[in-house]
């Protein structure tokens, strides 16, 4: 059974609704005919030429990524690069975008409060109060339901979602009884989480002077790299699409990867 784009994308929207992405970014349907109909949907976390492989080998239709290809405004779209060369290319084979990127991190079954589910916290709030462009504010974060320590709980968000080199700022044996959560890179949410009472802010990246920042205030600081602190949810994204267009053929895709990984002596 097909379905026009434009039914997939209200499906999105419902999910994640636009109005919650930051005003910087690039969201909703960003290549393709809304009129067109679909069979076979693919979520990612980031379009690279390994998805667009992936893609164009298993005739999708749309390509559901959380980074948005494009996400500058561009005035050219030629093979002199790789993007254009990747959009030249899925243009070609009538393969749409979507991303609800930011929209997604903030919505009320988004990635963020994914984390704070797995950890099942309670007295969960945004990090950041909700603003007129961010109605559900952004970042998450809740009480556990007994204190643990931060090694313990970088250890088992990795397990969750099969990081490979999760690093720590701060004591392993520093105890938490309050974590935030900013999937991504994180790194300026750590001061609305000190200001809520965090013990432990988990992010995907942070640059090395919120590490310091971290270290010298006193909150844990968990990197679980920016793939892994994401991934999972397109995968989730993918199963709840499924449930509502059974109809169609929806997965996450099998052959992204996190580009850094490491390394083998």
């Amino acid at each position: 059974m097909t379905i026009p784009l434009d039914n997939l994308c209200q499906s999105l929207a419902q999910l994640a609704p636009l109005k919650l992405a930051e005003s910087w970014d690039n969201v909703g349907l960003l290549i393709g005919d809304r009129s067109q109909t679909i069979t076979r949907v693919m979520t990612c976390l980031t379009i690279s030429p390994t998805v667009v492989d992936e893609a164009v080998a298993e005739n999708a239709d749309v390509i559901i990524t959380h980074h948005p290809l494009p996400f500058q405004p561009l005035a050219k779209i030629t093979s002199d690069n790789v993007t254009g060369v990747m959009l030249l290319r899925l243009i070609r084979a009538g393969v749409a975008i979507y991303s609800a990127h930011t929209a997604f991190d903030s919505a009320a079954d988004g990635i963020n409060t994914r984390w704070t589910n797995l950890f099942q916290l309670t007295d969960v709030a945004a990090l950041i109060d909700p603003q007129d462009d961010v109605p559900l504010g952004s970042g998450r974060y809740g009480k556990l339901a007994a204190p643990s320590t931060a090694a313990e709980i970088l250890v088992q968000a990795s397990q969750a979602v099969g990081a490979t080199c999760p690093r720590l700022v701060g004591e392993s044996d520093h105890i938490v009884n309050k974590i935030g959560f900013a999937c991504g890179s994180g790194g300026s949410f750590l001061p609305a989480a000190r200001r809520r009472g965090c013990d432990l802010l988990i992010t995907g990246e942070a640059n090395f002077h919120s590490c310091l920042e971290a270290e010298s205030t006193g909150i844990a600081l968990g990197l679980l790299g920016h793939y892994w602190s994401e991934r999972f949810a397109m995968e989730y994204l993918a199963a709840q699409l499924s449930k509502l267009h059974p109809d169609l053929t929806i997965w996450p895709s099998h052959q992204e990867s996190d580009p850094v990984h490491p390394l083998v002596r």
